[in-house]
């Protein structure tokens, strides 16, 4: 049994029961034989049965928002957000239940075709992270249902009531339509149940949002059987400011970006790198922005910046103050505990560091953005892509040329990459995902459909005679 906590005050919400090694068997058995009924209806009418989920969390919206604040943590308009992420992904995958499938390919043998055949993989299993307890599972579900495959989903320990509701109204949805809930199965549990998911040869495809560190396990245990896995894990984002930037469009962006979420993002912006010539006028700019930031209950309509989610959080963002601190930085604004009840941290700056400290290339799930002073574009660059990690980035600059330098093969090397945006609050059209030890996985929009299916080939000769490719003669 997991209690769950709330984190704006560290009071128990509920106890919620984990799933053991004996429920995870049956449930895979169970969601085996879901796949048999699944994989037989013709893709736009799991469209349709996608459509209906999205309208049935429509009408929870607001309701399951409110339970994301009070289990997670983030403000009431992310929660709803969050919901309306999920719901986004369901009408995206509507369309593309009538648009998946492959080209048929001109061959070079008379009398013969060539296609290419898309298949779903089978059973798809979901491993999320206590940050996005709806939208990822949402990304990764409402693609690979109209694909044709089944999902198991195992959800953050901390976050299980959301686990648990999402799992209900999916299940309403798919019983109300005469089909078997087990289609999209949940197993809520810890590591024991996540292991069994990685090594399991049933699982044909495993994704994974997380830490880089667990990641790694993760994929170690998948490749060992030759399986399948989507990887999302860490980020260590930047936000590149020149001198001839629009700073109305910089305060607002590097603001949302490293505060947005109390800085629990995988797309938070952790470094700023400003050009010498507006780094003292950002600063400043930016700290009397961060002082305007209004703390509360995430619940609470007019709040910006809740709790982080948990205490272990809390002590993590000390951590690293103390050694940005030893390694020479300077605390511009924040950097303490709030004295309140609940797990809050000041959003913090520290500038002063020298761009490849330890600590700035060390992602630290919190709000802290370290201040970074540059000169030259080819050194920027090449600082932006220093980190390990490779998720998102973003430049501010009105240069053309140096727009698409930075969108080049010598530019930004990270999955996401912007221009006077911010790095967080991607759109779902889009493929969501990053390079290096960010797994290279890609969900959601653009062909990440792709990676929930097993493309076949297809030769068929419809002629009287057999032509050899290559023009072979084999007689």
């Amino acid at each position: 049994v997991v209690t769950t906590y709330c984190p704006a005050n560290n009071e128990p919400i509920a106890s919620v029961r984990q799933g053991n090694l004996e429920d995870y068997e049956e449930t895979v058995k169970k969601a085996k034989e879901a796949w048999k009924v699944w994989a037989d209806i013709p893709a736009p009418k799991r469209g349709e049965i996608v459509r209906q989920i999205g309208d049935a969390l429509r009408q929870k919206i607001k309701v399951l928002g409110s339970l994301v604040s009070l289990e997670m943590g983030k403000i009431f308009v992310e929660g709803v957000g969050e919901v309306q992420e999920y719901v986004d992904v369901c009408d995206y995958a509507v369309g593309l239940s009538r648009m998946i499938g492959g080209p048929i390919l001109p061959s070079e043998r008379p009398g013969h075709a060539l296609i290419e055949q898309w298949n779903p993989v089978g059973l798809v299993g979901v491993i999320t992270a206590f940050n996005f307890p709806v939208a990822v599972y949402g990304w990764n579900s409402a693609i690979a249902m109209i694909c044709g495959n089944v999902c198991l989903w195992k959800g953050a320990p901390t976050t299980s009531l959301v686990s648990v509701a999402v799992t209900k109204i999916i299940a309403k949805v798919l019983e109300d339509n005469k089909l078997p809930g087990a289609i999209c199965s949940l197993v809520c549990g810890g590591a024991d149940i996540g292991t069994a998911m990685a090594r399991d040869e049933r699982m044909d495809l495993l994704s994974f949002t997380g830490s880089t560190k667990v990641g790694k396990q993760v994929a170690l245990m998948v490749q060992e059987r030759f399986g399948r896995s989507l990887l999302e894990l860490g980020g260590n984002n930047a936000i590149i400011v020149f001198g001839d930037a629009d700073l109305n469009l910089v305060i607002p962006s590097a603001l949302f970006a490293a505060v947005g979420t109390a800085g629990q993002r995988c797309t938070t912006a952790r470094r700023l790198f400003l050009h010498e010539s507006i780094h003292d006028e950002v600063v400043a700019k930016l700290a009397k922005a961060y002082a305007q930031v209004r703390i509360g209950d995430p619940w609470d309509s007019d709040t910006l910046y809740g709790p982080l989610h948990s205490k272990e959080a809390v002590k993590m963002f000390l951590d690293a103050v103390e050694q940005a601190k030893q390694q020479g930085g300077s605390v511009v604004y924040g950097g303490k505990v709030i004295n309140r009840p609940g797990n809050y941290v000041e959003p913090t700056i520290v500038t002063g560091l020298p761009h490849n400290a330890s600590i700035v290339h060390t992602e630290t799930f919190a709000p802290i953005l370290y201040v970074l002073k540059f000169k030259e574009e080819e050194e920027v660059f090449a600082w932006n892509n220093e980190v390990k990690q490779g998720l998102s980035s973003s430049i501010f600059t009105k240069d053309l040329g140096r727009i698409f330098r930075w969108l080049g093969p010598k530019g930004s090397d990270c999955g996401i990459v912007n221009v006077n945006i911010p790095t967080s609050g991607a759109e779902i059209g889009g493929a969501f995902g990053g390079e290096k030890h960010t797994g290279g996985g890609r969900e959601s929009g653009s062909d990440s459909w792709k990676l929930y299916m097993r493309r076949s080939t297809c030769t068929i000769n419809y002629s009287k005679d057999l032509p050899l490719a290559q023009g072979i003669k084999f007689q």
